[in-house]
């Protein structure tokens, strides 16, 4: 955007969804219920790891985080989405944009590593049952989860500062539900083809690096599973690895669709947006309770409903 007056916004305004004024109630308590759930949700998810103890292993530790980064995810996007819908719910203040935007490349980043440490711990219990629990033991796991934290934090904060310390015009109507990197960068006065260009080559770095990561583990846990005799030890390998798979599949379809078609204002990126930040985090502790046996046993019995001995 080329302009002659330049400023420092004191607000924004979240242009957000398009949608007709008599839905507006509608749409605010469908959000506000997506939102209520998605917390709730995970929050059974991490309390239910931590009641029973068999759940005590690197593989719900990490899924502990997940649910914690979900949460998160969906508090620094959801809540203004629901105010929007309310008379003067738009505007978000300068400093608000600056932390919703790296907040949330921060929690992005920080679940993108977390999927790789995750197949990681997979394939350590498939290919090396006998050593899994010297090389993933409790200070491996701790490292591990602190590791994906620190580096998403770093990412983000190098990508906040290299959007914030450009100079934005008059315009200060953000044509997206939250502040986001490509959405931001459409204010600024000048050429951000180089801000787009390190976006898309950073974003997609990290992304396919980890993704390829995650390949390369599933590439070993299927040698190993295809090595196993009986049918039943494989389903049962195979069933360990399901849940993870899928959220993988969730997390990087819109990942990709929005970050990796620099300048694209394609109107399914706003719905690519919904599902990253809303519908996604209430997928994962669903996916994972209905896939899994020992996540789904230990839920009932936090609910208070004791399964027979015989399903125990």
């Amino acid at each position: 955007m080329e302009c002659v007056n330049q400023s420092q916004p004191t607000h924004f305004i979240l242009v957000g969804l398009s949608y007709s004024p008599e839905l507006w109630l509608l749409l605010l308590l469908f959000f506000l219920l997506i939102y209520l759930l998605t917390l709730c949700g995970n929050l059974l998810i991490i309390l239910a790891v931590a009641w029973e103890p068999r759940l005590h292993k690197p593989m719900y530790w990490f899924l502990c985080h997940l649910s914690l980064l979900d949460m998160m995810v969906s508090s620094v996007v959801v809540p203004k989405v629901v105010v929007s819908f309310l008379p003067g719910g738009k505007a978000i203040s300068f400093e608000g944009c600056v932390a919703q935007l790296f907040f949330f490349h921060f929690l992005g980043c920080t679940e993108c590593f977390l999927y790789t440490v995750m197949a990681y711990d997979r394939c350590l219990a498939i290919c090396k049952p006998l050593r899994y629990s010297v090389l993933m033991n409790h200070r491996a796991c701790l490292c591990l989860a602190v590791g994906t934290w620190l580096v998403g934090s770093l990412h983000s904060l190098m990508e906040t500062v290299l959007t914030f310390h450009l100079a934005f015009g008059q315009n200060n109507q953000v044509g997206y539900i939250f502040c986001d990197i490509p959405a931001v960068l459409k204010l600024v006065c000048g050429n951000t083809a180089l801000n787009e260009m390190v976006t898309s080559v950073d974003v997609g770095l990290v992304a396919m690096t980890c993704f390829l990561l995650i390949l390369t583990s599933y590439a070993y846990i299927l040698s190993a599973v295809l090595r196993i005799r009986s049918a039943e030890g494989r389903r049962r390998a195979f069933s360990t690895c399901v849940a993870h798979v899928t959220v993988v599949v969730t997390y990087y379809v819109p990942l990709v669709f929005i970050y990796l078609r620099p300048g694209s204002q394609h109107p399914m990126d706003k719905v690519m947006a919904v599902f990253y930040t809303t519908v996604t985090p209430l997928l994962n502790p669903i996916i994972y309770t209905l896939r899994n046996k020992e996540m789904k046993d230990a839920v009932m019995r936090l609910g208070g409903k004791k399964l027979p001995r015989s399903e125990l």
